[in-house]
């Protein structure tokens, strides 16, 4: 894939992913409150507004300020960086992987984005599960994240197997 195809999934992973995050977070904040709970499909789906200082599942939160924002800001700003470099730039990267790859940039922007924005959080309000069996409070940007992985997780084992098979 050349460096023009690249840039324009990515630009467009970019656009529609950051922009379906950014724009739910607006209307999860004007419609929910972190005290009551929305539930939906016998219990399955929980909407709650949740305010995350932390990474995933609060992982953090508890760090000295100055600490979790340079962590959360500046190190994932980093990250962002580098792997957009790696999308762009990678000889041996396949049109799948940049794809998924593509997905956790414009996750990790997504957040990135809400902790300048808000002062260091990340707006969070979906929650799913059976019973008691529940996922930690996340947002769209985690889903973006955990479908590149994924696609990740899936694609490597394949890909490898059809190198070995060469």
């Amino acid at each position: 894939m050349n460096l023009s195809k690249r840039m324009v999934l990515t630009v467009i992973v970019l656009i529609s992913c950051v922009g379906c995050d950014q724009a739910s977070k607006p209307v999860a904040q004007s419609l929910l409150s972190e005290t009551e709970v929305w539930s939906y499909w016998g219990d399955v789906v929980r909407l709650q507004l949740a305010y995350n200082h932390g990474a995933f599942l609060g992982v953090g939160s508890s760090f000295p300020e100055v600490l979790r924002n340079g962590l959360f800001s500046l190190g994932v700003a980093g990250m962002l960086i580098v792997l957009l470099g790696y999308i762009l730039f990678s000889k041996s990267a396949s049109p799948s992987s940049i794809l998924a790859y593509a997905l956790l940039l414009a996750g990790g922007l997504g957040n990135l984005i809400d902790r300048l924005i808000y002062g260091g959080y990340v707006v969070d309000f979906i929650n799913i599960g059976i019973g008691p069996i529940r996922t930690g409070v996340f947002n769209v940007a985690d889903v973006i994240v955990v479908a590149g992985t994924l696609m990740l997780l899936i694609g490597t084992p394949r890909a490898n197997k059809r190198l070995s098979e060469r």
